[in-house]
């Protein structure tokens, strides 16, 4: 979230500890995580009791109950692949409602959330599907996600051969803490831009002038290619402009030197999308919730 301005109004913020296991069956388990629970220490609760599906999603800030609004990911899994269900307060009704998967409409980066219902629900926990493996024959089943991102490299700078749920996260902890900064010592949101996603027909005519531009063939066809990417090729990372700028190690992140005010930020977000929409004909659009 990016304040531009005073809020003039109530701010709650979500404070709801808890985690517990709701089901459990031989192969699966469902875990209910309150809003309140910190992310990443949900991710260590389940490495810890060997359950996988959100290993890749380690050290990302924020908490629990945030997670659905963007259906946040990271190297190749996203909450939707092991979302089932989160409980919401109606903010004009006071009623708990539940939200299934096919309910919250998960898109890249999107959700109802943020679209149909902005505004209109306070989430107070999310409970998700995990796979238990220490369950017999369920390790040999289970597909770790490393082929996306630098995780099979750093691996093998690791020297991890043998694949934990474990390993995979310290590995995604490694990179993240390499590339991305540290919220605590510099202020900054994470990645500020979605990747955008194009036609085939259009990456392969910017493919013929930029070769070795990336990009991520989908399932229904099109392409996505990495923002960052396409921000450092218009010249901006390590870039700094007044009290912001854009990080030096990940041009995606924005990043406020001490003194910027919000406004400082989303005019050099509008800046950086300007340039890439020239140079590449493609808009970036942003990640964060503009106030």
């Amino acid at each position: 979230m990016l304040l531009t301005k005073n809020y003039d109004g109530l701010v709650i913020r979500n404070c709801i500890p808890g985690i517990e296991i709701t089901s459990e069956a031989e192969h699966h388990v469902i875990v209910k995580a309150n809003a309140g629970v910190v992310w990443h220490q949900l991710v260590l609760w389940a490495i810890e009791r060997n359950y996988g599906g959100i290993e890749n999603l380690s050290l990302i800030p924020g908490f629990c109950g945030a997670a659905p609004m963007q259906n946040i990911g990271a190297y190749g899994v996203e909450i939707k692949d092991v979302f089932y269900e989160l409980e919401a307060v109606d903010i004009h009704t006071g009623d708990l409602v539940k939200f299934g998967l096919a309910d919250c409409e998960f898109g890249y980066r999107e959700s109802v959330f943020k679209g149909k219902y902005k505004g209109q629900f306070l989430i107070t926990s999310l409970s998700l599907r995990f796979v238990k493996l220490n369950s017999p024959h369920a390790f040999v089943r289970y597909r770790f996600k490393t082929d996306y991102g630098d995780i099979k490299e750093t691996l093998g700078q690791m020297q991890a051969f043998d694949l934990s749920i474990k390993v995979v996260s310290d590995a995604v902890i490694k990179i993240r803490s390499l590339k991305l900064p540290d919220p605590d010592k510099i202020g900054n949101a994470g990645s500020f831009f979605k990747n955008p996603v194009i036609s085939k027909e259009q990456f392969e005519t910017l493919v013929a002038k930029y070769p070795v531009m990336p990009g991520y063939l989908q399932k229904d066809g099109s392409v996505k290619v990495p923002a960052g990417w396409l921000i450092e090729q218009c010249g901006w990372k390590g870039k700094v402009v007044g009290n912001t700028g854009s990080h030096a190690t990940q041009a995606l992140v924005l990043v406020n030197y001490g003194h910027a005010t919000g406004n400082e930020i989303w005019q050099l977000a509008l800046d950086i999308q300007q340039s890439v929409k020239e140079k590449f004909g493609i808009e970036i659009l942003p990640e964060v919730n503009v106030v």
